[in-house]
């Protein structure tokens, strides 16, 4: 018989929707029973994933492919994590305010880990958990959050087309051409293609 073949994203990004606790929002926040959902199914709403080689990333070729293909010009680094962050709690509290952006989120985790959150189009929140390795990529005008998880530390990279722009705009923004776009590509053409 044959054996289903394994997404190796899967080892490195995994995705869930979430329980409506209130308790620590580094915790996992799994539904019970829980309720895994696909890195195609996340793809549906926009938001890419890949898998790469952290512990070789300035000469990884696949993110090389990665960032001339999709204009990728900008890179740094972003440690979150007490020693290295100042006013950590209060920045961690932030990153998990609901927000958009008006370009893409890009983040490469190359240590740690730490969870991207993002609404589906019926509203509910889906946990996207990026361990090392994992590369996502939010688009533009998606609402999302971001928390470190229980370990409190993830080193990420962010890339970016040109000089980055990190503006958030907390919820509400709809008016926004880039939250209008996101919601006629992601949410209007998915609802009228299984009507």
């Amino acid at each position: 018989m044959g054996e289903a073949v394994k997404d190796g994203r899967e080892e490195v990004i995994q995705a869930w929707y979430m329980d409506d606790s209130q308790e620590d929002q580094r915790l996992p926040h799994h539904k019970d029973p829980k309720e895994f959902i696909s890195l195609d199914k996340l793809a549906e709403l926009g938001v890419l994933s890949w898998r790469l080689d952290a512990d070789h990333y300035e000469t990884d070729e696949e993110l090389k492919k990665i960032r001339d293909s999709r204009g990728y010009s900008y890179m740094d680094f972003c440690e979150v994590c007490p020693e290295k962050l100042p006013n950590y709690e209060d920045k961690v509290k932030s990153f998990f305010e609901e927000h958009l952006h008006t370009d893409e989120e890009i983040r490469y985790c190359v240590a740690g880990s730490g969870y991207f959150d993002v609404r589906d189009r019926n509203e509910a929140w889906i946990r996207v958990w990026v361990k090392k390795g994992g590369m996502i990529v939010l688009p533009a005008g998606i609402y999302h959050r971001f928390t470190v998880d229980s370990d409190n530390y993830i080193k990420a990279m962010r890339l970016f087309v040109g000089e980055p722009v990190w503006t958030p705009y907390n919820r509400p923004h709809d008016h926004l051409p880039a939250r209008k776009e996101y919601v006629d590509n992601f949410v209007k053409n998915a609802i009228n293609a299984s009507a």
